[in-house]
Parts: C-alpha cells; sequence; structure tokens
C-alpha cells in the first residue's frame, strides 16, 4: 500500500491465525467510522473468520468488502466459502525444507555452510470473495 502512496489508507490490525481473530479484526471494522473495500488475511482461517462475522453482520462480500486469505486450504474451496486465496507451492516448500536440514546435517561444521535463501513465486486464486474497487 505504502510504495503505490495508499499507506495512508493501509490499517493493520492486531491478531493471531485463527478463525476468532478474523472475527475479532471483522468486529472492530464494524465499529470504525468507514469499512474498508478490502481486507487481506494473514492465513485463511482468520479470513474466513473475517467473512463469517461480515457475512452475519449483512454486509455485501464483495460487493461492500473483498476478502482475500493465504494458503489455498481445503475450506476455503468449499462452495459456501469460495474465498480468494494466495496457494505457494507447498510440496516445494517441503522439498527446500529438507534440503537445507540434509545440507546442515551433513556439514562438517557451522562454518562449513553458506546461508541459504529460498523465494517461490505464490499464486493468486480468485474466487467469490473479491470483486473489482468500487469506483
Amino acid at each position: 500500500m505504502h510504495s503505490h502512496g495508499l499507506g495512508q489508507y493501509a490499517r493493520v490490525l492486531p491478531g493471531d491465525y485463527t478463525e476468532l481473530s478474523g472475527s475479532a479484526a471483522a468486529r472492530t471494522l464494524l465499529d470504525g467510522d468507514t469499512l474498508p473495500t478490502a481486507v487481506v488475511a494473514g492465513n485463511d482461517q482468520c479470513a474466513v473468520g473475517v467473512l463469517d462475522e461480515l457475512r452475519r453482520s449483512g454486509i455485501d462480500v464483495p460487493g461492500q468488502a473483498s476478502i482475500v486469505g493465504y494458503d489455498d486450504s481445503r475450506l476455503v474451496r468449499l462452495a459456501h466459502v469460495d474465498l480468494t486465496t494466495v496457494r505457494q507451492d507447498a510440496e516445494q516448500l517441503v522439498r527446500l525444507a529438507v534440503a537445507a536440514v540434509v545440507e546442515l546435517l551433513y556439514s562438517a561444521t557451522e562454518l562449513d555452510r553458506e546461508p541459504r535463501v529460498f523465494s517461490l513465486s505464490p499464486h493468486l486464486v480468485v474466487r467469490g470473495s473479491t470483486t473489482r474497487p468500487r469506483a
């Protein structure tokens, strides 16, 4: 948001990665003066809590607020949830993690190994919880 000149519109709420935390965040947003047009949650479980609380409060998702999670968990693929999410290649993450552990185990000393940085490109999976921004 900051890099696109929209920093004044960004708001980060405290919480964790549970549905309860997502529900609490949604209540905080509902109690505010203006409902955001979009919510990005730290994971799908938290996003489901936001989605549930907003829908129970009569908010049209995605008409009034779009919601995005992260993980592409099985739950969000269900028709009644239909959550837009960011997916990463979990199998590749596991392969890289195991390779790093094996490399660490076989290095003679900690000094023998170079720091490793892995970067995987995520994939946006668009479903029914998002729409184009309002004009």
